[in-house]
């Protein structure tokens, strides 16, 4: 017989039998979970009335005040025994004794179990081996007791639903002899440890095959205690068992499906996205994943409509695959490449159709879904061992853009419907991201097309400058922004060279800096000073600001402006910032160093004037213009600052300008930038002496005719015989006209550049025009023909008068 002591009052012990008890469960809090009918006949009250109350409300009052303690001894000392008094239905009070215990159910909730009996003449509990054999094996809780050879000595019915025979035929035997399925080493080292320390081991969950459904993997909670003496040795330990797959998996479940949500969908690349897929599945769902999706699809572009073709073969763009094993053996195409599919194959019915497949078994004889790969599939089945799988298309708002296929190897079990559901649910979720991932691209893709058509497509060639130039854009859509460069050609042989940076992103800020970027040209085209150009642009954007308000317009006050016009003749530069960061001139010695330039405002902010300083440079300089994306780039963990960085990197000795470029962004500019970066690189070339020639001349009418014998000899040496007469024709009528309207000092200059320029010079700022003369008109044709007989002609500014040009084509 089995004794559970009863430690009362007044200290003694008692048996109680357990078959005249009534067991009562409580959850934490101590309120009724389950009252069977031992206790209705015990206390009177029916079930429907106690169940959700509170224990000590069926408590005399003394009692029910000292629950609080109990609890606290009985977790102090494993238990509590002892006499209470409690209230019967009819009111009446009755003496029970009652022993308590904190138990933990398979989810580790913790519940107390009362066992209460009324009190009698009898001192205790008493519990035949009848009832006690009884209750062991009819319990549902598979449960065995092992000696400390870890050898069974006995074990309950309900431990024969796992598997391994009767409970006859497993004594003697050890685990592993019993259920070779199960990994009988890590739970026999949790016997032994409960051997050795005494310490229970609690809810160990343990995955595994048991005999009784060994082609499943099954999930199993289990409990050790040690079982003790007499004499307080260990004799052995008794072990339970239940089946917790179901939980197992609903967990499992949850767990890929929180696991998706936060690894699908980190960036905005297609690509990658479809392998965030991929490696989520493996190896909780498959052991070999792969996503295809339409070629469309990654490019950005709408997903087809409708069935893909006619053809027997269909062609997917493989975005992503995983394996379980390294290296991926199973897949015969690699990531970007197109798999090819015959079009009844179900990776293209799904794609169709839009619905999931699913096969437990593969026929390794089937016939080949793969196109253009002969034995793929077969070679994958029969060396990989893939014997199950599922399709489930890659569908959001209400379009096909692929299809996911998920395999297991031989020794996992089939796919299941749960499975399946499983599969599409989280498919689901990163059909969503790559959806996003699909417009992300589109509209960058756009965004940068407009872009790069708005700037300047290949580098004008010059014998003044050799330039370089080096973009690249932020690499989130909204990091896109408004950056431009230019190169305008200029009369008199000279460069102007602008770089500007919006400020805002997006489409907003592109169009605007295309506006900006036309408005600088149309200006440039005036030949104005550079300070005076920031003026009227500074003019322009404040006007159109007021006249749009918050429209598209309004975008363009705070954009910053560097403009510098190159003067190869006097090898120098004149520069005016609206609020852009210095330029770097770079010696031919490789000194570098900012150039000292006043940083106006920036457009349409103050309408302060702007201020140009003029820098004169050595051949072979370099200067460097950039946006601050530059500097941006180069964070505070840099280890020095950015401007500093900008300056070793541009000094670094380098013959190739684009090769410099390379340099200078490799060193500043981070693998992921949040900003546009554009780097404008110029190497100044001198005009040789030899190209150019200049002539003082009074304001004599007699000294034109010299003037024109100086320009035909000044051809004749460069060659150009055959533009003498068109030269002469110009040069007549331009000192005629600084002689005749003009005032102070003429100078006459010829450039032999790619054209070959004549400039006339004088102190007066009128500006000539051109007029149409009637036929009885005895003059005002000089424009006229000049205009008529030149490539081109114009006036610019100069702070001590004007300058007249005229150029002609060498051919």
């Amino acid at each position: 017989m089995v004794d559970f002591e009863e430690h009362g009052h007044d200290g003694r012990q008692a048996p109680l039998d357990i078959a005249d008890a009534a067991l009562v469960l409580c959850d934490a809090r101590g309120r009724v979970e389950s009252w069977p009918d031992g206790a209705e006949r015990l206390f009177g009250h029916p079930a429907a009335d106690v169940v959700g109350r509170a224990a000590a409300s069926l408590l005399a009052p003394d009692d029910a005040a000292r629950l609080s303690e109990l609890a606290a001894e009985c977790r102090a000392h494993g238990g509590w025994s002892g006499t209470l008094t409690a209230r019967r239905k009819d009111g009446s009070l009755v003496d029970v004794m009652v022993q308590l215990a904190r138990v933990t159910d398979g989810d580790g909730t913790a519940h107390w179990l009362v066992v209460s009996a009324e009190a009698s003449l009898f001192p205790g509990w008493e519990m035949s081996r009848a009832v006690l054999e009884k209750l062991l094996m009819q319990t549902p809780v598979g449960m065995a007791v092992v000696d400390t050879d870890l050898r069974f000595v006995w074990s309950n019915l309900a431990l024969e639903r796992f598997g391994g025979g009767p409970a006859q035929e497993r004594i003697g035997r050890r685990l592993a002899e019993v259920q070779p399925g199960l990994d009988a080493q890590a739970l026999e080292a949790q016997m032994q440890r409960v051997l050795e320390s005494g310490e229970p081991v609690l809810g160990y969950e343990h995955l595994g095959r048991p005999q009784s459904d060994p082609r499943s993997e099954r999930a199993h909670a289990m409990s050790f205690v040690r079982l003790d003496g007499v004499n307080g040795r260990p004799i052995g330990v008794c072990y339970t068992v239940l089946d917790i797959t179901e939980r197992y998996r609903n967990r499992q479940r949850l767990t890929l499906l929180d696991r998706a949500g936060t690894a699908i969908g980190q960036s905005l690349d297609v690509l990658r996205t479809a392998q965030e897929l991929a490696d989520v599945a493996v190896p909780d769902l498959a052991d070999f994943v792969t996503v295809d999706l339409l070629d469309s699809v990654i490019r950005g572009g709408d997903p087809l409509t409708g069935p893909p073709g006619d053809t027997d073969r269909v062609a997917l763009r493989r975005g992503g695959q995983q394996s379980a094993r390294p290296g991926v053996p199973e897949a015969v195409v690699d990531v970007g490449d197109l798999a090819s599919y015959h079009s009844w194959s179900p990776p293209i019915r799904a794609l169709v159709d839009g619905k999931s497949w699913r096969v437990e078994w593969l026929d390794p004889q089937g016939p080949e879904w793969a196109a253009d790969i002969p034995g793929g599939r077969r070679r994958l089945l029969r060396e990989q061992g893939l014997h199950t799988a599922m399709v489930v298309p890659i569908r959001a708002r209400g379009t096909t853009m692929g299809v996911t296929s998920f395999f297991r190897r031989a020794r996992s079990e089939p796919f299941s419907p749960d499975d399946l559901r499983l599969a599409e649910e989280f498919v689901t979720r990163a059909a969503v991201c790559l959806d996003n991932a699909r417009r992300y691209t589109r509209e960058r893709s756009a965004a940068l097309t407009l872009q790069r058509s708005l700037l300047p497509q290949g580098v004008l060639e010059h014998s003044a400058l050799t330039l370089a130039t080096s973009y690249r854009p932020a690499d989130e859509l909204a990091g896109v922004g408004g950056d431009w460069y230019d190169v305008i050609p200029l009369s008199g042989a000279r460069l102007a060279l602008v770089v500007g940076e919006v400020r805002g992103h997006g489409i907003g800020a592109i169009a605007t800096m295309g506006r900006l970027r036309t408005a600088v040209q149309t200006l440039a085209a005036l030949d104005l000073r550079p300070e005076e150009l920031l003026a009227r642009l500074d003019d322009l954007v404040s006007r159109v600001s007021e006249e749009g308000g918050q429209g598209a317009d309004a975008g363009a006050v705070g954009t910053s402006c560097l403009y510098a016009v190159y003067d190869p003749v006097g090898r120098c530069f004149t520069l005016a910032s609206a609020g852009h960061p210095p330029p770097v001139i770079v010696a031919p010695d490789g000194t570098a160093a900012f150039a000292e330039l006043p940083i106006g405002p920036q457009l349409g902010v103050s309408g302060l004037p702007f201020e140009a300083v003029e820098v004169t440079v050595k051949e072979d300089s370099v200067l460097a213009l950039y946006t601050d994306g530059l500097l941006a780039g180069a964070g505070p963990g840099a280890g020095e600052p950015a401007k500093d960085r900008l300056l070793h990197a541009l000094a670094a000795p380098d013959d190739s300008l684009d090769a410099l470029g390379e340099a200078v962004l490799g060193a500043l500019v981070p693998r992921r930038q949040h900003d546009d970066v554009t780097l404008l690189l110029a190497r100044t070339r001198g005009l040789a002496p030899d190209r150019f020639a200049s002539w003082e001349l009074t304001a004599d009418p007699a000294l034109v005719g010299r003037a024109r014998e100086m320009a035909a000899q000044q051809l004749t040496e460069w060659d150009l015989s055959a533009l003498t007469f068109t030269t002469e024709l110009v040069v007549s009528e331009l000192v005629t006209n600084a002689i005749r309207y003009g005032s102070g000092p003429i100078r006459l200059r010829l450039i032999l550049e790619h054209t070959l320029i004549c400039e006339v010079c004088d102190g007066s700022s009128t500006s000539p025009y051109l007029r149409h003369p009637r036929t009885t008109d005895e003059g005002g044709r000089g424009l006229f023909l000049i205009s008529q007989f030149t490539h081109r002609w114009g006036t610019r500014y100069t702070t001590d008068g004007k300058v007249i040009w005229a150029e002609q084509l060498l051919t």
